[in-house]
């Protein structure tokens, strides 16, 4: 618990058997100044793994579903669906590529007032190779796309965030690939939520290989999944209820 917000972590992996442990072992591992666990639960969604992923993970103390079509979005939601109430949810990836001592800063804002904090690895430091050059560059695509057609600055796509479960729940989340992240920020966008970037650091893989930056069919479904992601939703519209609205879903 933190500031009297229970927060659940949320972390999908797929063959992060060298890294998932670390990264459960150290968001159980916070604590307040009070000495008070910060994170109430972790759990993970094993994405298809050949490896130990689950075994690990579930050794470290998070709990471990399964979930065999690939894709991040996917993970995310299956993770989602098994973890118990809470105010909070906190995405990190469990390839070791951040920090977890700054989910403090994320969870800080969030208490702050925030409905959705986005660890920026911009404003950040950055490890040399901590990401490809394709990353890099569409990362900075995507951003400069979402300024220009919804009149927001935003510096990065970051998988590294905390969002309060009630905004969580009225963004009503479909993506299942590379896509969510993008979704969550844009539709926090529509529905005026309040969105802050907080700076952290990125941090070079010291074990395996990259989903999206490591391969070529992970740029290019990356690179496909995010700019589709924001064709699709430039297309929608925000209801009175608050809620976002797809314009052949309006036909009847």
């Amino acid at each position: 618990m933190y500031k009297n917000l229970t927060v659940g972590a949320v972390i999908p992996a797929c063959n992060e058997a060298d890294n998932v442990g670390a990264v459960v072992t150290a968001l159980l591992d916070l604590r307040t100044n009070a000495g008070d666990r910060v994170i109430d639960e972790v759990v993970v969604c094993d994405n298809g793994s050949t490896d130990a992923t689950a075994l690990h993970a579930r050794e470290a103390g998070a709990r471990v579903v399964g979930e065999e079509t690939p894709g991040y979005g996917i993970a995310c939601l299956t993770a989602l669906a098994a973890l118990r109430p809470v105010d909070v949810v906190l995405f990190v990836d469990g390839d070791q590529s951040f920090d977890v001592r700054q989910s403090l800063d994320l969870l800080r804002a969030i208490a702050g007032g925030a409905d959705l904090a986005i660890g920026s690895r911009v404003l950040g430091q950055m490890e040399p190779g901590a990401l490809s050059m394709p990353q890099i560059v569409g990362n900075r695509v995507a951003s400069l796309l979402i300024r220009l057609l919804w009149g927001r600055t935003i510096t990065d796509l970051g998988p590294f965030r905390a969002i309060r479960t009630d905004a969580l729940r009225r963004l009503d989340m479909r993506d299942t690939a590379y896509g969510w992240t993008v979704e969550m920020q844009i539709k926090a966008i529509q529905l005026n939520m309040r969105l802050v970037e907080m700076p952290v650091n990125t941090l070079r893989r010291r074990f395996g290989v990259s989903k999206v930056g490591g391969t070529l069919k992970g740029v290019i479904g990356a690179s496909v999944g995010i700019l589709g992601t924001i064709v699709r939703l430039r297309c929608r519209r925000v209801d009175a209820g608050g809620t976002c609205c797809n314009k052949e879903e309006e036909r009847p």
